[in-house]
C-alpha cells in the first residue's frame, strides 16, 4: 500500500494523542504547538519539515524518516532515535528537551545541539566528530566507546567523558569543562 504525500502544510495547535496523525510522507510541513506526546509515528517518513514548541515525548519512531528535520523549543523525553530509519537521518535541534533519550549507534556527524537539555541522554557507540553541543546541559549523559574528534564542547557543560573509552582528537573543551574528563580519576582541582 503506497503512502500519500502531504507536501507544504502547516499543522498547529493540533493533539494527535488523541487523533493520529496519519500514515504518510510528509515534506516541507510545520508543525506548531502540536502533541504527540506517546503517540506511534512509526513508518512515516518526514522531510524538510519543522516542529516548533511541540511535545513529542515518549513517541515512538520504529522506522521513520527524519530527513533535514528542525526541532524548536520542543520536548523530546525519552525518544529512541536509534530505532528511526538511519538512512539520512538528519536532525537539529534548538532549546530542546531531550532528556533520557537515546542516539546509540548513529552517525550523527556535524551534529549541532543548541540550548538544550541532554541530561541522561545516550550516545553510546555515536559518531560525533565535528559535532557541537552550544550551551547544552549534558548531566549524566552516557558517552562510551563515542567518537567526539573534532567536536565542541566549550559552552556545554555537567558532562562526565571518559578519555580512555572515548575518541577525543582535537575536540574541543573550556578549561572549567576539563573536570569532567578527569572526573574518574577522584582528584581536586582548584
Amino acid at each position: 500500500m503506497n503512502k500519500t504525500y502531504i507536501e507544504d502544510q502547516t499543522f498547529e495547535n493540533l493533539d494527535f494523542s488523541e487523533n493520529e496523525l496519519p500514515k504518510a510522507n510528509y515534506e516541507n510541513c510545520t508543525f506548531i504547538n502540536c502533541t504527540f506526546a506517546q503517540t506511534n509515528l512509526s513508518d512515516i517518513s518526514f522531510i524538510d519539515c519543522s516542529f516548533t514548541d511541540c511535545n513529542l515525548s515518549m513517541a515512538k519512531l520504529t522506522k521513520t524518516t527524519l530527513n533535514n528535520i528542525q526541532f524548536k523549543n520542543c520536548k523530546l523525553l525519552g525518544i529512541q532515535f536509534e530505532h528511526c530509519n538511519k538512512f539520512l537521518f538528519s536532525v537539529n535541534f534548538e532549546n530542546c528537551i531531550l532528556n533520557l533519550s537515546s542516539f546509540y549507534q548513529l552517525d550523527l556527524k556535524k551534529q549541532v545541539f543548541k540550548n538544550c537539555s541532554l541530561q541522561e541522554a545516550d550516545f553510546t557507540n555515536c559518531n560525533l566528530s565535528s559535532s557541537v553541543f552550544d550551551n547544552c546541559n549534558l548531566e549524566k549523559a552516557t558517552f562510551e566507546n563515542t567518537i567526539l574528534d573534532k567536536a565542541n564542547l566549550q559552552t556545554a557543560y555537567h558532562y562526565t567523558i571518559d578519555p580512555e573509552l572515548n575518541s577525543l582528537k582535537k575536540a574541543k573543551f573550556s578549561l572549567i569543562g576539563v573536570v569532567g574528563l578527569l572526573s574518574k580519576y577522584d582528584i581536586i582541582i582548584h
